[in-house]
């Protein structure tokens, strides 16, 4: 599965759109990743707990749009993007989205 954030793909050409498709996780911090973050943030700079817990809800959320758009008879994925929004406090969606097309090479 190729994909961009562009809204084209050099080289290839748009045969089939296929529609926009999403991936979406829904993730709560852990007591644990809290005590951590808090001592870290005291000391300034990266919050190494809260890193690995964004990264991985990115990466999750990733995965399923890929899947969606393979679902659809996608090949790749152009204009993709990341959303996240608080659900309530500790409790974060975060979604990846783009729009699935068929492309083949020009």
């Amino acid at each position: 599965m190729i994909v961009t954030t562009a809204n084209d793909l050099p080289g290839h050409r748009i045969v089939r759109v296929l529609g926009v498709q999403r991936g979406i996780t829904v993730r709560s911090r852990n007591a644990l990743a809290d005590v951590l973050g808090g001592i870290q943030s005291v000391f300034g700079g990266k919050v190494d707990a809260y890193v690995k817990l964004a990264e991985s809800a990115r990466a999750e959320a990733y995965d399923e749009l890929i899947e969606h758009a393979r679902a659809a008879g996608a090949n790749a994925i152009i204009a993709m993007r990341y959303d996240a929004n608080e659900i309530m406090d500790g409790i974060t969606e975060v979604l990846a989205y783009g729009t699935a097309v068929v492309v083949e090479p020009v």
